[in-house]
């Protein structure tokens, strides 16, 4: 009966989205289709202190939280993937349904790996699972890294179209994980004209690196004019907004991270330069891709204070990872490197932007 009841549920949420569709577009974009519209409240945030101004006022009850649904690689050990990505958001106010693409004892980096890869008929499976249920009616987001196969990765436009016939707010964020400067290409390489041709086009947000931005795009980056060109052409794809995590067309000691965001029909471009590492961190890639979803959220797309958070919580929780090992960074063990998320939860919480965005013209 509860099933039942649940599905009415849904199908009349799906009706009245559409009826409402055709009056208001834009509502929809921030509204929950679960119950009679009701928008899902935002947890109003004081950007210049990084502090929620809810902490102190009295909770709201029975609000519908944001939701996510996380497609990604799982390791039973460390963070990276979903386990990268889970705990910030559920710290940040949304509630996270994950799905692991694959799922390892560890990540690749050790060398040494044992595990599972989701096929696409299981990928159907699950889905479809929720689907019965009703419980794919609330989904605000759906997130993407890690993929394996070709079939599994287009599955994936099936399921953004399948999300945004019960809510055509849906915002999509693909981190298309595909490789790296110094490792090269790590998927096989008929996934990247399926991110092209496929995914790409139906996302709201993508996160590339540098490396996986020329790819994509088939501009070789020499310059940061480069990097404007090659957003530029992502833009034109579809996506309204494109953030680059990390590029190295800076001096020797520096990383860069540039957004690009469509906004009203206004592009808006910001800049932050940091600090880099002596030693490298494997998740940082997915932590990014999850702390920018859950900032532009709370946010309301503000793109430049989005970029800070995420830039300042990455680099705490960086910070807080090296402190938390005595000697020479450059010989940490591999799990040494491994992030101090649960550590770092105040720092998710509450960033202190040290590196701030500069608006680009």
């Amino acid at each position: 009966m509860l099933r039942n009841t649940r599905l009415w549920l849904c199908l009349h949420n799906v009706n009245t989205a559409a009826a409402a569709s055709q009056g208001s577009q834009a509502s929809l974009t921030k509204a929950s289709v679960f119950g009679l519209l009701s928008p899902i409240p935002h947890v109003p945030v004081n950007l210049s202190r990084g502090r929620s101004l809810a902490s102190s006022a009295a909770p709201v009850m029975d609000a519908p939280s944001p939701r996510v649904l996380s497609i990604q690689s799982h390791v039973v050990s460390g963070y990276v993937g979903n386990k990268s990505a889970t705990f910030p958001l559920q710290v940040l106010g949304f509630d996270v349904d994950a799905i692991n693409s694959v799922q390892f004892s560890n990540h690749t980096g050790y060398g040494y790996w044992k595990g599972q890869v989701l096929a696409e008929q299981e990928l159907v499976e699950l889905t479809e699972g929720l689907a019965h249920n009703g419980l794919d009616c609330t989904y605000t987001h759906l997130l993407t890294g890690y993929s394996r196969s070709k079939s599994f990765l287009t599955h994936i436009a099936n399921i953004v179209s399948q999300l945004r016939k019960k809510n055509s707010g849906l915002i999509y964020l693909c981190d298309p994980v595909i490789g790296d400067i110094g490792r090269g290409i790590y998927v096989p390489t008929e996934l990247i004209d399926v991110y092209k041709e496929t995914i790409i086009p139906i996302a709201n947000i993508v996160t590339p690196n540098q490396f996986e931005l020329e790819l994509l795009t088939g501009i070789t980056l020499k310059t940061i004019d480069d990097v404007w060109a090659a957003t530029a052409t992502l833009h034109s794809m579809g996506p309204k907004t494109v953030v680059i995590s990390s590029s190295e067309l800076c001096d020797e000691k520096s990383l860069l991270c540039l957004g690009s965001a469509i906004i009203d029909g206004r592009q808006e471009k910001a800049m932050i330069t940091f600090p880099k590492l002596k030693s490298s961190y494997t998740g940082t890639g997915d932590l990014f891709s999850a702390l920018l979803l859950a900032w532009m959220w709370r946010s309301h797309n503000n793109l430049k204070q989005s970029l800070e958070y995420t830039v300042a919580t990455i680099q705490a929780v960086l910070q807080r990872t090296e402190a938390s090992c005595k000697g020479d960074t450059e010989k940490l063990s591999v799990f040494d490197r491994e992030l101090k998320l649960i550590k770092s939860k105040s720092d998710i919480e509450n960033p202190k932007v040290v590196y701030h965005a500069v608006s680009i013209l």
